[in-house]
């Protein structure tokens, strides 16, 4: 088995990919407008206690976590793949390194982008209807709504449309965006009625709430300016404080001349000179210097003379 294309991808690219992002095409407004009319489709069910109520309860009586007791155990665990804190963080970890990887903060902020709909969209109709949940129903055949309630639509099942999904929005080919929305369509799928077999939810609960998990997805592309912009005023941001700092970085103190070139060199440093009155070094010519004769020095190129006359230094 190669392991150098393993190890490759996990280095940071050279570039940031120049991948364009999804845009709104007509395919994907059409199923924005079906997801939509669905959705209100299955609040007036639900407020006007239709037949749905009455399936909602014929399944909660049915009570599916007593028929079939042995799978109870892995369907408590399966279900936190719809928690919001496990998951978000889980997916957040992948996506950052994404991030670093390809040199962009777009998942990053799609992620948190998609996060911040997903509760003030399901929270909102959380609280606005107050249904009550199976374990807390009061009534028989009764919708269970505007009872101080917070389990319609199914925060569960959506979060773990839109958690899981993101991951696929953000595939950047074909191939892994089909098998990223065959995965994440199967853990949605499977959190929704592991809720519906706990007890711990209405089937209209989940139904709304892969709804509403699926309106965000076919609705992201919409906030892509927004995330463009966002990410170029981090990046703004931090260039500004990384050139700021660099400005105030203080700057190393340079050396005197004195300290490169020293006027006297020391005794050791010549090591000719060991006894007081020592002569001096015979003196250094350029080529365009000859002597002629005694110590009188000619320049080739002016042609004037000069005489050195060397004598020791008091000072030794």
């Amino acid at each position: 088995m190669r392991t150098d294309r393993i190890f490759s991808r996990l280095e940071q690219e050279p570039h940031r990919p120049c991948l364009p992002p999804p845009r709104m095409s007509r395919t994907r407004l059409g199923l924005f407008g079906v997801t939509v009319a669905f959705y209100v489709a299955i609040v007036v069910a639900v407020l006007g206690t239709s037949w749905l109520v009455r399936l909602d309860w014929q399944v909660m009586l049915f009570r599916p976590y007593k028929q079939w007791p042995d799978i109870h155990g892995f369907l408590d665990m399966f279900v936190v793949l719809g928690q919001r804190g496990p998951t978000a963080v889980l997916v957040a970890a992948w996506l950052g390194w994404r991030s670093w990887r390809q040199r962009t903060l777009r998942p990053l902020l799609a992620l948190g982008f998609s996060l911040l709909l997903l509760n003030a969209t399901v929270g909102a109709v959380k609280i606005g209807l107050g249904r009550l949940g199976p374990h807390y129903a009061t009534e028989i055949g009764s919708a269970e709504l505007f009872a101080g309630g917070d389990i319609f639509p199914s925060g569960h099942t959506a979060n773990a449309v839109v958690t899981w999904g993101i991951l696929a929005y953000l595939a950047t080919t074909p191939r892994a965006r089909r098998v990223l929305s065959i995965v994440s369509g199967v853990f949605a799928l499977g959190v929704g009625a592991t809720t519906v077999y706990l007890g711990t939810h209405w089937v209209s609960d989940v139904l709304l709430g892969w709804a509403a998990g699926l309106l965000i997805l076919l609705g992201l592309p919409w906030c892509e300016p927004a995330i463009a912009r966002s990410e170029a005023f981090i990046f703004a941001l931090r260039e500004r404080f990384t050139t700021e700092g660099s400005l105030l970085a203080p700057k190393p103190a340079g050396t005197t001349a004195s300290s490169r070139h020293p006027l006297v060199p020391p005794r050791s440093a010549n090591p000719e000179r060991t006894a007081p009155g020592a002569a001096y070094p015979p003196a250094q010519r350029t080529p365009d210097e000859t002597r002629t004769s005694g110590d009188t020095v000619v320049s080739r190129a002016t042609g004037s003379a000069s005489r050195h006359t060397w004598a020791p230094s008091s000072r030794y």
